[in-house]
Formats: structure tokens, sequence, C-alpha cells
């Protein structure tokens, strides 16, 4: 990757804010400023930060503050002590207390926790529709002073990015799609879907994959009109239905067709990409399983269908998938035994599986 060039942004400049009780051994001077590289973002794009004309070895505090979809606020901290030029680089700089303890650019932004709440049994789920970009506020702060403030917006939508719904009565399928800049060449493209919580819960996914140039389809399979009610004699054929459907848009390119499964969806995306090879051409999938387990609420029953027949219950073989299979699982999983079921599916796979990844 060549050079980083970003623009760094001044913040806010300092002001007398440490009383004359401190001078002579104050922490900031007249030039403390709070940078950000970024006002406007997309969400999953890196944001750099710095903190610049602190006392050599001075310590500073700095915060981050979101409000989730729900409105609650949810908090991320860290303190540093500033090297010999008076600067502190988050991007290497390593905090010496805070909701993180190694040097992460970012780490203002995923380790923030909630006001009250288990930080361990909530998740952030920001604001997700294009008119409702979310921001959140870095503050620095030092000898209890604010010195510094700064709010980035982070936004799902890239400039010319557009968006459709998708409805069952017209569409046979429930979902959006999401297509970038119209271009002369057709690009790769990702059908999305989120587990068990129902509804179209991928649809800042499938925003951002197009803002990054390929075009995707957030699906919904049950819990939305004209679809079923719960996790539970889901046909495969529908998730077909929707590839092919992404596969007709003149963006996109039909021999790269790749599946994007989350939790319980991660079946369905690897039971497609073993059952329907000539049309998906790998897969993604996100804390997953590597077999196929029932419905819900009735356990008895089947989750998945194909042409009529429940698919069993079992291990998914991953024997005819013509592509690659990334597995993407976290080892602090404590809902289910995702990175073993990433490895599992390594070992499931045949040489017909073009280089299946485990990450966890």
């Amino acid at each position: 990757m060549g050079e980083r060039t970003a623009r760094w942004i001044c913040a806010v400049a300092a002001t007398a804010l440490i009383g004359a009780g401190t001078s002579g051994c104050s922490d900031l001077d007249s030039h403390a400023l709070l940078e950000v590289d970024a006002r406007v973002a997309l969400a999953d794009q890196a944001v750099h930060m710095r903190v610049s004309g602190l006392s050599p070895g001075g310590e500073v505090t700095v915060t981050s503050r979101a409000v989730d979809r729900k409105g609650m606020p949810w908090h991320g901290q860290a303190t540093f002590r500033a090297d010999r030029h008076g600067l502190v680089t988050l991007d290497t700089a390593t905090p010496t207390s805070g909701t993180y303890r190694r040097p992460d650019g970012m780490g203002l932004f995923w380790s923030m926790v909630p006001r009250t709440g288990d930080p361990d049994h909530t998740s952030f789920v920001p604001p997700a529709s294009r008119h409702h970009a979310y921001d959140v506020t870095l503050t620095a702060t030092a000898h209890g002073h604010r010195f510094a403030s700064r709010t980035v917006t982070r936004e799902w939508f890239a400039t010319g990015v557009t968006g459709r719904r998708l409805v069952v009565a017209s569409d046979k399928v429930s979902g959006s799609l999401y297509l970038p800049n119209p271009g002369t060449v057709r690009h790769p493209a990702v059908l999305v879907f989120g587990g068990s919580e129902g509804g179209n819960s991928s649809e800042t996914a499938a925003a951002l994959l197009a803002s990054h140039g390929y075009p995707a389809l957030a699906l919904g399979y049950f819990d939305l009109p004209g679809l079923p009610h719960s996790l539970e004699n889901i046909p495969l054929e529908y998730f077909a239905t929707a590839a092919r459907l992404l596969a007709a848009q003149p963006e996109v390119d039909p021999r790269r067709i790749l599946v994007m499964g989350y939790s319980r969806g991660s079946e369905a995306a690897l039971l497609l990409a073993d059952d329907y090879p000539g049309l998906v051409h790998g897969a993604v999938v996100y804390s997953p399983s590597a077999q196929v387990n029932g419905g819900i609420p009735l356990y008895s029953t089947a989750a998945w269908t194909k042409d009529g027949e429940p698919v069993a219950d079992g291990l998914i073989p991953l024997n005819h998938v013509s592509g690659p299979v990334m597995a993407i699982a976290g080892s602090d999983d404590h809902l289910w035994t995702s990175t073993l079921w990433a490895q599992r599916s390594s070992r499931n796979s045949t040489p017909a599986a073009t280089g299946i990844r485990t990450t966890h």
C-alpha cells in the first residue's frame, strides 16, 4: 500500500485552561491540538488521530462517545503519555489505562462500552439508514480540563451508491439491492444475509460493500412481509432466486457471485455454495456453524429445505464448492463454538473448494 497522505485536520486549539496553580508544570501549552484525518468517513474506514502540543511526558486522556440505535450512549477512553516531542499518535501509542490497552488507532471506536448494562452481552448497533449516519465525538482532556473536541461522522453510503428496496410481491425476494457508481467494468457481487435475528439485518454490510465497488444484495429470509415468521423450513431455492436477481444486474459479473452469511445464516451460505456451484462461486461466513442445525423456535423442525424436502441435520460436506470459502470466528464467542466450526469447515472440504481459509 502506498504512503499514507491523509491530511491532518486541526480540531480545536487549546486555550488558557490550566490555572495559575499549575503554571510552569502544565501538560498543555497554547498550541495543544487534537487532530483527526477525516471529519466524514465510511463506517469501516480507519480514522487516524493524534494529540500534539503537549509537554514532553505529559498525560492526556482521549474519550469517545456515540449513541446506538436505541438511544443508549456508549463511551471509550484511553490515557497516554506524550513522547519527547509532546506528541501522542494513537496509531502507535500504548495506553496507560482505558477501555483498550494496546496500540490501536481505532481502539476508541471498537472498545466503547455502554453506560449501563453488561458490555459482554450488549452490542453497539448504530443507526443504519442512508439519512442517519452516526457521530462519534472525540474529546481530549488533561488535568481534568477538556481542551479539544472533534466529531467524526460515520457513513454507510459512498457518493454515487444507489439502493432499491425489494419486495416479495414483485421481486420474489425481500431485501435491499445496493449498486456502486455505474461503469464499464462488471464487478464481483455479494449476497448478504444474517442469522436467527430475522428481518433484513445486513443492510449496512451490503451498503458498505457497494461503497467499495461491489454490488450487494442484503436479503431477509424470515420475519418480513411475505416470508415465514420464523427460521423454519426456509427453501434454499429462495436464496438461489436472490443470487440470480443479483447476477442479472448490468453492473455484476455473473461468474463471480459470492454469499456472505452470519451465524445461523452461515449454514445457508455453505449449503448454497455446495449445492449451487454454477451460481455461487464462494462464501464468507462469520461466527459460523459447520453443520445444519434445527429450526427456531422448534429445533425438531428443519431450518432449511431443498426441493421441498427438509435438509437433514449434520455436517455440511462442501464437496462441490467451486471457489474460495473464508470462515471468520472469535475465540471468545459465548453463543456457540464458532472457532471449532470454522476449523471443521476446513476439514470437511475437498480439493473442489479452492482454498478454505479460517480466521479467528
